[in-house]
């Protein structure tokens, strides 16, 4: 066929653009971003939102890091023991003793019909006695002391959403790495597409909100009956250019306990995915555009080198791979991941199986597990 490399070469070069156009419009502004300081160092009241259910481990190693902040405002941890048949309400007991900013909520019944951590992590907010929220997990521990104070300091006039970065701890083995790809590759996403005024969603290790906007929201009745979204599917309903801020500082993070089992990964991921069917149709269109383009961009690469000159395809694939490595880069610097630079290829070859094994997660039914 006469027209085949036409074909070929149209095809290739508009995924090629697209996948720079990712690089180049999103992605590089998480890469290149600077922090402003906080000249003025106010510091309002905050609650920090804890919900946890037979975590007893995670809460006796982690929670001393969040009572323990350095936050001269007033602050209190609201931590709501969802129904825990470990040893939690011992040792939250125990802490409150010495941690007096320690609010403890007890549940003793599950709700009905509200999978997942919704209920309480809504009866967490409706105690809260302060207006800015900060929310993370059970298994998370904030990367330093001052992680409160630079989380809060995303606010200011007309801002009403913070998103942080959250991270996972960093141990040997292949699947700690995949897991941390993924999470940075996840963050690179949404940081990136809310620094250009697209905010689409969060994640509920390190994200901070105003409570009148859980209020105005009305909670999370819009998805009550779905296990995940407390975070993604509340933010894509409430996130737009003028009142969300990202905070893109090493003090900022928080470090969640990975998965240690492939299985238990793949079943969180899997609930995890379930939720993207449900944001915006223009967030899903940008998403999906950019899933499809780094989906086919390897195959169409080697299609490209059957039948068109190596020296167009060559110098094509060499700069797309430059762009992709400096915002890489650049950008796991910025979120303290740069020891997986070295095989930013290969995880970008990675992403291929990622996408097709993953995929078929958009239309399972989601699983109630809470998480």
């Amino acid at each position: 066929m006469i027209f085949l490399p036409w074909i070929v070469l149209g095809g290739y070069g508009l995924i090629l653009l697209t996948q720079l156009f990712y690089y180049l419009r999103y992605f590089r502004l998480l890469a290149f971003y600077k922090s402003t300081e906080d000249e003025v160092g106010r510091e309002h009241p905050v609650s920090v939102i804890i919900c946890a259910r037979d975590e007893a481990d995670e809460i006796e190693a982690n929670l001393p890091g969040i009572l323990a902040q350095s936050y001269k405002s007033t602050h209190e941890i609201v931590m709501v023991n969802d129904n825990s048949q470990d040893d939690t309400k011992y040792l939250l007991d125990g802490l409150y003793k010495d941690f007096k900013q320690l609010h403890i909520i007890e549940l003793k019944q599950e709700a009905v019909h509200i999978p997942g951590k919704k209920f309480p992590l809504s009866v967490g907010i409706k105690s809260a006695k302060h207006e800015l929220l900060l929310l993370t997990d059970a298994d998370c521990i904030p990367s330093s002391e001052n992680w409160i104070k630079k989380m809060q300091n995303g606010f200011s006039d007309g801002i009403e959403i913070v998103l942080g970065y959250g991270a996972y701890k960093k141990a040997k083995g292949l699947l700690n790495k995949v897991i941390r790809f993924d999470t940075f590759h996840t963050a690179l996403q949404y940081l990136s597409f809310a620094l250009a005024g697209q905010p689409y969603m969060g994640v509920g290790r390190n994200l901070a909100y105003k409570r009148q906007v859980f209020f105005r929201l009305k909670g999370f009745a819009s998805h009550h009956h779905l296990p995940g979204g407390d975070d993604d599917l509340f933010i894509n309903a409430v996130a737009n250019r003028g009142n969300t801020a990202v905070v893109v500082d090493k003090e900022a993070f928080t470090y969640s306990t990975p998965k240690k089992k492939w299985t238990e990964w793949i079943a969180q991921k899997e609930r995890h995915q379930t939720t993207g069917r449900f944001y915006h149709a223009k967030d899903r269109f940008k998403l999906g555009i950019y899933v499809v383009t780094h989906l086919l961009f390897y195959p169409a690469t080697i299609l490209a080198f059957f039948f068109l000159p190596w020296t167009w395809v060559l110098p094509a694939l060499a700069f797309k791979l430059i762009i992709q490595a400096v915002v890489f880069y650049k950008a796991m610097s910025k979120l303290n991941e740069k020891d997986l630079f070295p095989y930013f290829i290969l995880w970008d070859l990675w992403m291929i199986l990622y996408y097709l094994y993953f995929m078929s997660s958009l239309w399972k039914k989601p699983k109630t597990q809470w998480s």
